[in-house]
């Protein structure tokens, strides 16, 4: 089983990109015409989302985890979030790796929750600052065609609803969740009293979008979108934030559709701005699935998760 488990990341990558092959020829043929320099900054900045992640993931939880080991399990954990609907792979392959560093399931899943709010809320505060500081950089009314918000935030309530009617309605579900938030409060007030987790976990938090949101400008850049930088950020992040809830694996499709129309919604030409994404998803989503789905058997392989 542990074989079959080694080899099946490899397989699932090759499933996803004979599905996705005219994208990946699409966006190797962009890469051939962009201007090195900035390829290799967009690469960097990639790279250094995992580093983040490491930051981010040892601060949510007080019990020290091996450096290089977590390193390398952000890094598989971003080939398996790509294989599996959005943030449950990389959820799934923390939980494991916590639970074999000897992290109990109750504290390992509360680190998981506290991480997950404090990116979210390292990513809204970002692009928060962004529509401060330039609110005529993003024509917000593009981003949904017309009529559908109204749906969306409709959808949104009665999901909201359901939830809360049954919490307050089912016994069997509230005690689970209110012991589950009991944990969290707690383990999030531990984390918080030693400033090394408390800076580790929000310094990390607020790094990991910005880098990914570098990364897309340094794309830009090589491909001469005359959009400005930080118009180019805030569309990132806009549409990062619009695609959160949607489950595909990896945000695969919608994300690039959201960045296509983020960043001609900030003033950019739709053939270049589609150039533009193909390209930034070759470097962040399709050249690291290999490597990372062969880190992912290793450390399968190795017990490391």
């Amino acid at each position: 089983m542990r074989q079959i488990l080694c080899l099946l990341p490899v397989v699932l990558v090759a499933i996803v990109a004979v599905r996705h092959r005219s994208v990946l020829v699409d966006g190797f043929g962009q890469l051939q015409s962009a201007h090195w320099p900035w390829l290799l900054a967009a690469g960097a900045a990639t790279c250094l989302t995992w580093v983040a992640a490491s930051f981010s993931r040892q601060g949510a939880v007080i019990q020290p985890l091996p450096r290089w080991r977590l390193l390398a399990t952000q890094f598989a954990a971003g080939s398996a979030n790509h294989l599996l609907p959005t943030g449950l792979g990389a959820g799934a392959v923390n939980l494991r790796f916590m639970s074999v560093c000897g992290v109990p399931l109750a504290r390992s899943s509360a680190a998981l929750a506290l991480y997950l709010l404090a990116e979210s809320v390292g990513r809204l505060s970002l692009l928060a600052a962004l529509l401060l500081a330039f609110p005529d950089a993003l024509r917000l009314g593009t981003l949904l065609p017309d009529g559908d918000a109204g749906p969306v935030l409709l959808a949104a309530g009665a999901v909201l609803a359901v939830a809360v009617a049954a919490l307050a309605l089912v016994r069997r579900l509230r005690e689970p969740v209110l012991r589950f938030l009991r944990t969290a409060l707690g383990e999030a007030r531990s984390v918080h009293t030693r400033p090394s987790r408390a800076l580790a976990l929000w310094g990390g938090s607020f790094a990991f979008p910005a880098l990914q949101a570098a990364g897309l400008v340094a794309v830009g850049q090589a491909l001469g979108l005359p959009v400005p930088p930080a118009h180019m950020a805030l569309a990132y992040l806009a549409a990062t934030v619009a695609v959160a809830l949607v489950p595909t694996p990896g945000g695969i499709g919608s994300v690039e559709a959201a960045l296509i129309i983020a960043l001609v919604a900030a003033g950019g030409p739709v053939a270049v701005a589609t150039a533009v994404v193909l390209a930034y998803r070759i470097i962040t989503v399709w050249v690291p699935l290999v490597p990372g789905a062969l880190t992912l058997g290793a450390l399968v392989r190795l017990k490391v998760i």
